[in-house]
C-alpha cells in the first residue's frame, strides 16, 4: 500500500486531467452536482482525442501547452453555448439526507479502489498480457513521435488508418504532466476509470432511471461489486480502451434519458443545439475509446425512446409511432452492422449450453465467474420491481437485451450471429460480459431499496431516512465482505481454468518475468540508439519498446506471418549455416541483435520458436548482456557485411 501513497500525487494529477476540464466546460452548459461530475470525463475524453486528431492533421507537436490551449478554447465555446442556451438540468431527485448520496459515492470509490489495488499489487507493475504489448508500446510511440492522433497511433506497429486512441493520449498527457514511467500512468489511470467514471457514472444512471437519490445511493455501494466490470476488462485482454469507454456508457446513457428534465431554458433552438452537442460530445469520446461500446449505449437509449413514443402514442397516431420506430431502430441496425462488419470478425467460439449460459446470466456468473449469488438476489427482485413500475419497466427490456448478447455470444455459434451480430467485439465472451452491470447495478439497486422498504415496513420503523441508512449500512457490509473473501481469479473460457494469483504479479514463469523486464529496461545502454533488435514475441521482448525506446520488433504480442518469419522462428540460431536465414533478417531491416527469453509457450497468442533461442556455442552470435538464467541479449555477426 505504501507503494500507492507514493503515487498519489500521479493519482490526483490524473484525476484532475479526467475530471476538470469537462466540470468546467459542462457547468457552463448548465450541468450540475452528480451530472456535471459523472458526465465530465466524457468531455475530457472526447476532447483529448479529438484535439490529437486536430494536432496531428496539422503539424503541431502533442504536449501538455498545445492541449491546454485546445483546451481552454472548447471551455469558451461551452461557456458561449451555455449562455446563448440558458437553462440547466434539474432531475428533481432530492434525498431526504442531503449528505446520502455523496457517502454513498465515497463508499463506492473506496470499494472499487480497493479492489483495483489488491489486484493490481503494483503502481509500476505491468499487465502480463498479450494486448498491454500493444497498448503501451503505443503510448511510447506518441511520446516519441509528438502525435497522439487515432490516425498515427496505429503505425506503431506497421498499420495505417484509425485505431481508437483516446486512452492513449490521455496516458500519454499523464506522463507529460507527471514525468512518471508509462505503467505507472496506466494504473493510475485504471484508478480513475474503476473507482471513480464508473461510480459516478452508475450511480447517475440509476437516479435518471429512477428519479431516486436512495435508489442511486445503493448503485454507488454497490458499483463494484461484480468481477465483470470493471475488474475484468483490466484482467482479460488487457482491454483498456474496452474499460474506458464502457465506464461512460452510463452517464452517456443518462444524458439522453435526462433530456426532459431541462429547466429554463428560453430559446428552444439553443436548447436543442446543446442537447445535440452534448450528445455528440459523449458519441465522440465512445467512438474514439472503443467504438463497439457505442452500440449499447444506442440499444438503451433507443430502448428509452421508444418508451417515450409508446407514452405519446395516443397524440402521435398510428402512423407517426410506427414511422418514428422503423427509422429509430434503423439507424440502430445500420450503424451495428456497420461496426460489426468493419472488424475482422469472430474470433471465438460458444463455450456453453443453452440452460448453462441462462444460469449464467440470472447469477451474474458469465464466462465462468462463480455465480455472484447475493447481488442476483437483489437483481431478480429489482426486476420485478420495475417490470411493475411503468417508468422503469423499459429498463427491464434493456437488461434482457444485453442479457441476450451475452446468450448468443456464450451459446450460439451459427456465423451469421457472430459476425453479424457480435463482430463488433470480435465475438469476444468477455468484453460482453462487461456489459452486464452498466443494467445489473441499477435493477440490483431498486432490488435492496425495496427490500429495505419492506423490511422497514414489516418492522414499523417511523422514518424513511433511518430505514434507509440502515439498508445502506448492510449495503456497504455486504461489500467489505464481498471484497474480503469472494476471489477474482481470472477465468480462461477455453481451458475452463483460472489464473493463480494477478495478471500483474511478475512472478519467474510470468509472460515478463523480472529477469526480463531488467534487460529490456537496459537495451538503451547495451545496443545504438538506432539498432534494431528482434525477439519472440510469445516470451514478452515485445514490451521491449516501451521499456527501451529500443526498437525491438516485434513491437506486438503476435509475430508477423510471413514466410521470412517461419524462417527466423524455425533456424534464426542456425544463421551462420543457413543462408536462407541472413536472406529472412535482410526482409527485417538486417537486425544486428536478438534477445533469447526462450522458446516461448504454446497457447491463445502465443508460439514456439525453437530457432529464436538456445544460442550459446552456436557460430555467428556473440553474448551481450544476461540477467539470470533465462534472460540473455546476443548480437548476430553470422550475416555481418
Amino acid at each position: 500500500m505504501l507503494e500507492w501513497l507514493v503515487q498519489l500525487p500521479v493519482l490526483l494529477v490524473t484525476a484532475g486531467l479526467v475530471f476538470v476540464p469537462g466540470v468546467l466546460a459542462l457547468w457552463f452548459v448548465g450541468l450540475r452536482g452528480l451530472p456535471l461530475l459523472a458526465s465530465a470525463p466524457i468531455f475530457t475524453v472526447a476532447a483529448t482525442a479529438v484535439i490529437a486528431l486536430l494536432l496531428g492533421e496539422v503539424g503541431v507537436g502533442w504536449g501538455p501547452l498545445p492541449w491546454a490551449a485546445a483546451i481552454a478554447a472548447l471551455i469558451l465555446l461551452a461557456a458561449l453555448v451555455g449562455r446563448w442556451a440558458v437553462g440547466r438540468l434539474d432531475e428533481g431527485a432530492r434525498s431526504p439526507v442531503r449528505w446520502l448520496l455523496p457517502a454513498a459515492i465515497g463508499v463506492g470509490v473506496a470499494m472499487s479502489t480497493w479492489r483495483v489495488v489488491a489486484y493490481v499489487q503494483d503502481p509500476s507493475g505491468v499487465s502480463q498480457t498479450n494486448d498491454a504489448v500493444f497498448h503501451m508500446n503505443a503510448v511510447r510511440y506518441i511520446l516519441e513521435t509528438d502525435n497522439a492522433s487515432s490516425l498515427h497511433v496505429n503505425s506503431v506497429i506497421g498499420g495505417r488508418g484509425f485505431y481508437p486512441a483516446a486512452w492513449h493520449a490521455v496516458v500519454s498527457m499523464i506522463v507529460l504532466l507527471t514525468g512518471a514511467e508509462i505503467t505507472t500512468a496506466a494504473n493510475m489511470l485504471t484508478l480513475v476509470i474503476a473507482a471513480m467514471i464508473w461510480p459516478l457514472g452508475i450511480a447517475w444512471l440509476t437516479r435518471a432511471v429512477t428519479t431516486s437519490s436512495t435508489v442511486a445511493a445503493y448503485a454507488a455501494v454497490l458499483s463494484g461489486a461484480l468481477q465483470t466490470f470493471p475488474l475484468l476488462m483490466f484482467q482479460w485482454g488487457v482491454l483498456f480502451p474496452n474499460a474506458l469507454s464502457t465506464a461512460m456508457i452510463p452517464a452517456a446513457v443518462a444524458l439522453v434519458i435526462t433530456v426532459p428534465r431541462w429547466i429554463g431554458a428560453t430559446r428552444p433552438v439553443a436548447h436543442v443545439v446543446r442537447i445535440a452537442l452534448l450528445i455528440l460530445v459523449a458519441v465522440s469520446a465512445i467512438l474514439l475509446a472503443q467504438p463497439a461500446a457505442i452500440l449499447p449505449w444506442m440499444a438503451i437509449s433507443a430502448g428509452w425512446v421508444t418508451f417515450q413514443i409508446f407514452v405519446r402514442r395516443a397524440e402521435w397516431g398510428a402512423t407517426r409511432v410506427v414511422g418514428a420506430l422503423v427509422v429509430l431502430w434503423a439507424v440502430v441496425g445500420g450503424v451495428w452492422l456497420y461496426l460489426a462488419q468493419g472488424t475482422s470478425g469472430s474470433h471465438w467460439a460458444p463455450f456453453r449450453g443453452k440452460l448453462e449460459v441462462f444460469l449464467d446470466v440470472l447469477f451474474n456468473g458469465q464466462v465462468l465467474i462463480p455465480f455472484a449469488f447475493g447481488i442476483s438476489i437483489l437483481m431478480l427482485i429489482g426486476l420485478v420491481v420495475a417490470a411493475r413500475v411503468a417508468t422503469l419497466r423499459w429498463f427491464v427490456f434493456a437488461w434482457a437485451g444485453i442479457s441476450a448478447l451475452y446468450l448468443l455470444v456464450a451459446a450460439v455459434g451459427a456465423p451469421m450471429v457472430r459476425v453479424g451480430l457480435l463482430g463488433a467485439w470480435y465475438a469476444d465472451p468477455y468484453r460482453i460480459a462487461a456489459l452486464a452491470p452498466i443494467v445489473v447495478i441499477p435493477i440490483a439497486a431498486i432490488g435492496a431499496d425495496a427490500v429495505t422498504r419492506a423490511v422497514a415496513a414489516r418492522m414499523r420503523r417511523p422514518t424513511e431516512p433511518m430505514s434507509t441508512l440502515v439498508g445502506l449500512a448492510a449495503s456497504v457490509v455486504f461489500m467489505i465482505v464481498l471484497i474480503t473473501v469472494r476471489p477474482v481469479a481470472m477465468p480462461a473460457v477455453t481451458q475452463g481454468t483460472y489464473d493463480r494469483e494477478s495478471r500483474y504479479v511478475a512472478a519467474a514463469d510470468a509472460y515478463l518475468n523480472p529477469d526480463e523486464r531488467e534487460l529490456l529496461e537496459s537495451l538503451d545502454e547495451l545496443v545504438p540508439a538506432d539498432a534494431r533488435v528482434i525477439g519472440n514475441p510469445s516470451t514478452g521482448s515485445g514490451f521491449g519498446y516501451f521499456l527501451s525506446g529500443i526498437d525491438v520488433y516485434p513491437r506486438t504480442w503476435a509475430a508477423p506471418r510471413t514466410p521470412d518469419w517461419n524462417i527466423l522462428a524455425v533456424g534464426l540460431r542456425d544463421a551462420a549455416t543457413d543462408p536462407a536465414v541472413c536472406s529472412a533478417l535482410m526482409a527485417y531491416g538486417n537486425p544486428q541483435y536478438v534477445v533469447d527469453f526462450g522458446a516461448g509457450e504454446d497457447g491463445p497468442g502465443r508460439y514456439i520458436m525453437p530457432g529464436m533461442t538456445d544460442f550459446a556455442g552456436q557460430p555467428g552470435f556473440e553474448l551481450v548482456n544476461s540477467v539470470g538464467d533465462d534472460a540473455s541479449l546476443w548480437r548476430i555477426t553470422a550475416c555481418a557485411q
